[in-house]
């Protein structure tokens, strides 16, 4: 297991590591309060051994240094006593010898590479001095810790296999989710079970199956539009064939002619919806994507994709114009903006009739934007304009050619960049009338 990348794995080690720590912490700690205790209680018994020396009868006294060398010897103290003229007249058994002169009250002296505890006190007869090895007080500090932390040292495996076992459970539900999604086929892209998941993993979890939702609408789409884009060719691909069968049986240059004829037309037919297939496939990549937008001025754009069409209005007879170009800024991207409007404009000029009028107008609404395209052909039955957005979708009678792509092109443009679209029959013209209503530019946006 890698603890670099093992949450179980680091939690563990971390954990046990606060553990061992804690355990040196405390260890410390009592062993340094066990130490200060021992000073002042043997400090104490000291002072109150040399207050009652001094007061007692001389040690040359047989009995009464006996009872002084088995107190000495019993808490491993060192007593010697010095005459006023510097003789010693008495010294506890021991290896060691005092300094002479002594520093009356407590004091740290080294000898023999020991350091000892000494206090002195000197009366009128004699100098008193009582010494201990302060090796007796650490060991004494350090039994009284390890007394402490022993007991933590026995439950340290115990504390250890409780939370391997907290940190298991509580890590279960990851690798419940782990398992759902590792057990799964390519195309199950089903929500993964959001049940008992703990707050932290909860929010992951439920982002993911946001993500499966999108991803699985998006499968969803291009499986349809596959389906849709093939069924679509089929048809225009079996009438080129025999347009090229009616080609080959001609027997005149006219009827050729009138074969060649109907063949151009039906490729340029297939090369359109072709060409409306890749536009549909490039808005939709795009829109996955996340293209980055900017401020565009949407009344330029209009003029430019008036002027791209004004051939085609022209050859037909077409009024084609700009009734309103408000100076409006729209937060997009130019090129698809610009061919939602060449398509606008575009399936105007199909449906319209000859000598007939298409206006486009472009406004300014509130801090948003509004678009408009109106004709004067036939319009569209308020029955038939939820359906004219699907794809391939032609109103039946329609003497117009087209692929039925041009408004779900338009209203994929328009959804990418919040605008609203919708349709209506025209006021002054009488026909079809198109609005796209654009949100309000921000100001990070501008």
């Amino acid at each position: 297991m890698n603890l670099a990348h093992s949450l179980r794995g680091r939690l563990l080690w971390f954990l046990l590591a606060a553990i061992s720590i804690a355990a040196v912490a405390q260890a410390s700690i009592a062993y340094r309060t066990a130490l200060s205790d021992a000073d002042q209680i043997f400090d104490y018994h000291m002072q109150q051994m040399a207050l009652s020396l001094r007061s007692s009868a001389p040690l040359s006294n047989t009995d009464t240094a006996a009872s002084v060398e088995a107190d000495a010897e019993n808490n491993e103290l060192m007593v010697q006593v010095w005459t006023p003229d510097g003789v010693r007249v008495f010294r506890t058994v021991s290896r060691t010898t005092l300094p002479q002169h002594a520093v009356l009250g407590f004091s740290n002296i080294k000898a023999n590479n020991t350091t000892y505890r000494v206090f002195s006190v000197q009366s009128s007869t004699q100098t008193l001095q009582i010494a201990q090895d302060m090796a007796v007080r650490r060991n004494m500090a350090g039994n009284l810790a390890l007394r402490t932390v022993g007991p933590i040292a026995v439950m340290m495996p115990i504390l250890m296999l409780v939370v391997w076992w907290v940190v298991s459970g509580s890590l279960q539900p990851v690798s419940r989710v782990r398992t759902q999604v590792a057990a799964r086929q390519a195309d199950d892209l089903s929500p993964v079970s959001e049940a008992d998941l703990p707050d932290e993993v909860l929010p992951l979890v439920q982002e993911l199956n946001l993500l499966f939702g999108r991803v699985k609408t998006a499968f969803d789409a291009q499986q349809h539009f596959v389906a849709d884009a093939a069924h679509e060719l089929r048809t225009p691909l079996q009438a080129l064939k025999l347009q090229v069968l009616s080609l080959e049986r001609a027997d005149s240059p006219e009827a050729r002619g009138v074969a060649v004829g109907r063949l151009t037309a039906g490729i340029e037919r297939a090369t359109r919806l072709v060409e409306q297939l890749l536009v549909l496939a490039r808005q939709e990549a795009s829109a996955a994507g996340g293209v980055k937008t900017q401020p565009v001025e949407l009344a330029d754009l209009a003029k430019r994709a008036l002027a791209d069409l004004a051939g085609a209005a022209q050859a037909r007879g077409i009024d084609l114009g700009l009734a309103c170009a408000d100076p409006v800024q729209v937060t997009g991207q130019p090129d698809a903006l610009m061919i939602m409007l060449r398509n606008l404009i575009d399936n105007a000029l199909k449906y319209t009739p000859a000598g007939g009028t298409v206006d486009l107008s472009v406004t300014g609404e509130g801090k948003g934007a509004a678009l408009v395209v109106e004709d004067s052909g036939p319009g569209i039955p308020a029955e038939e304009r939820e359906r004219v957005f699907n794809r391939f979708y032609r109103i039946a009678g329609s003497e117009a050619s087209g692929s039925g792509l041009g408004l779900a092109i338009i209203k994929a443009i328009a959804e990418r960049h919040g605008a609203k679209l919708s349709l209506g029959e025209s006021a002054k013209l009488g026909g079809l009338s198109v609005r796209i209503d654009f949100p309000a530019t921000s100001k990070a946006d501008a």
